[in-house]
């Protein structure tokens, strides 16, 4: 297969997601995902599931999906929005927030500094991957 770039990016997000979901085995029942999920809503809470759906990059059906167990474990608050009836607010709650800090910051956490120590330029990385999702994000005409 000839790699460039689009396949080269979609291979580095799933062996950093398998690696996360080998170091999550046991962190308190959440996947990576489910992880990934309470960081990014606590970084942008209250937030309607459209707009979380599209911060994770995932389609609404598949976050409706995956706020279900987050919400029946208590971690997540779903809630009609009083100001449009048709959309759901989400929020984290305390023990979401908990969770997400006791599993999964120290999985980032512990990620970056294994790529740190292995001489990955992690910063640089990151800026320019920023840099990059900015140049593709589609352009409202």
């Amino acid at each position: 297969m000839d790699d460039d770039l689009a396949d080269l990016l979609h291979r580095v997000v799933f062996l950093m997601g398998e690696a996360a979901r080998r170091r999550a085995d046991g962190a308190g029942g959440l996947s990576y995902s489910q992880m990934r999920l309470l960081g990014t809503l606590e970084d942008i809470q209250p937030v309607t599931q459209h707009q979380l759906a599209q911060a994770l990059s995932v389609s609404d059906p598949a976050i409706s999906r995956a706020l279900r167990p987050l919400e029946t474990a208590g971690l997540v608050q779903v809630r009609q929005d009083p100001e449009h009836a048709r959309r759901r607010l989400v929020t984290i709650t305390a023990a979401g927030a908990k969770a997400f800090h006791d599993n999964g910051k120290p999985l980032y956490d512990e990620l970056r500094a294994a790529l740190l120590e292995a001489g990955f330029p992690y910063e640089q990385y990151l800026r320019d991957t920023a840099r990059l999702a900015r140049l593709l994000e589609p352009r409202d005409p």
